[in-house]
C-alpha cells in the first residue's frame, strides 16, 4: 500500500496534553515532502484550524471543517468545495429544547462563531481554539439566516452532563433523521447535518489530487472519526481512542499525549 496523503483529527488525536503540536509532531510532518497533502479534519471552524496548518508550514493545504459540513480547498480560498447547512428552522427546534436549562448554545456558519454571551463555556472554547466568538443572541442569528437563506454548519451545546444527556436523547428521538448528534464530551453535544462526515469531506478533497481513499492514512480518536478510519486504506486509532474507533482501525498507535500521529508517520512514511 502506497500512502499519498494524511488526514487527521485534531483534538484528542494530533494535539498533545497542552492542546498544542509537540516538537516531535512538527518534526515528523516537516520530514514529509512539501507537496505531500496533509488534511486536517475536525468539528472545528476554519479559523480554529488554520493556525495549526501554519505551524506545520502547510498553510495552503485543504481543510475538512465542521465534521465535513464545510470543505475548503485551501486556507486562503474563499470558495468552499462543499457546504451543507442545518436549516434555521431546525436550529430553532434545537434551541427550543434548551429553554429552562443552563445549556449554552453556540452557532457556527462558514468562519463565524456566534455565542449568546461571554460565559465560562465561551471563555473555555476561546482558549482552546484560539478564536474569538461574536456575541449575538441565538434568535438574532437565526433571523438573519432566514433572511439570507443560509444556516448553521454546526450547532454546539454545552452544559452539565445530565442536561446534555437529556438533550441528546430527545434530539435523537425527534431529529435523528436530519441531524448527526455527536457527544464529544459528557458536557458537549455537537450537531451537524446528517448527510455529511469527515469521510465525505475527504473524498471531495482527494479527488482534486487524483488520490484514492485507499491511498490515505487517517488518524482519529472519537465517534466522528469512525467513518473516516473505516473509509481509508490505513485508518489508525490513537491509544486513547474509544473502543468503537479502535474496532474499525487497521492499526493502533500511541496516545495523543505520547506523539501517536508522529510515531505512525515515522513508522510508515519516514
Amino acid at each position: 500500500m502506497k500512502i499519498k496523503a494524511i488526514c487527521t483529527d485534531i483534538d484528542g488525536t494530533l494535539l498533545d496534553k497542552n492542546r498544542e503540536l509537540s516538537r516531535r509532531t512538527r518534526q515528523a510532518f516537516a520530514a514529509l515532502p512539501a507537496d505531500f497533502p496533509v488534511i486536517l479534519a475536525s468539528s472545528r471552524m476554519p479559523s480554529a484550524m488554520t493556525h495549526l496548518l501554519r505551524d506545520l508550514n502547510r498553510e495552503h493545504n485543504p481543510l475538512v471543517c465542521y465534521n465535513g459540513g464545510y470543505v475548503l480547498p485551501g486556507t486562503l480560498e474563499k470558495n468552499a468545495l462543499s457546504s451543507v447547512w442545518i436549516t434555521p428552522e431546525i436550529c430553532q427546534k434545537v434551541i427550543e429544547q434548551t429553554v429552562n436549562t443552563s445549556i449554552h448554545v453556540s452557532l457556527y456558519s462558514e468562519d463565524e462563531w456566534y455565542a449568546p454571551k461571554m460565559d465560562p463555556w465561551t471563555e473555555k472554547e476561546e482558549k482552546a481554539t484560539k478564536v474569538k466568538a461574536r456575541l449575538r443572541e441565538n434568535d438574532q442569528v437565526i433571523a438573519a439566516w432566514k433572511k439570507n437563506q443560509s444556516g448553521a454548519h454546526k450547532v454546539m451545546c454545552m452544559g452539565t452532563a445530565s442536561e446534555i444527556r437529556e438533550l441528546y436523547q430527545h434530539l435523537q428521538r425527534e431529529l435523528s433523521a436530519v441531524l448527526h448528534l455527536y457527544r464529544s464530551k459528557d458536557t458537549y453535544l455537537e450537531i451537524a447535518p446528517k448527510s455529511i462526515s469527515k469521510a465525505t469531506g475527504l473524498r471531495e478533497i482527494i479527488t482534486g489530487f487524483g488520490i484514492s481513499m485507499d491511498e490515505v492514512m487517517a488518524f482519529g480518536d472519537n465517534y466522528n472519526d469512525i467513518d473516516l478510519l473505516a473509509s481509508v486504506g490505513l485508518g489508525i486509532a490513537v491509544d486513547n481512542a474509544r473502543d468503537e474507533v479502535k474496532a474499525v482501525a487497521k492499526d493502533i498507535t500511541a496516545g495523543n499525549k505520547a506523539d501517536g500521529v508522529a510515531r505512525s508517520i515515522e513508522k510508515y512514511l519516514l
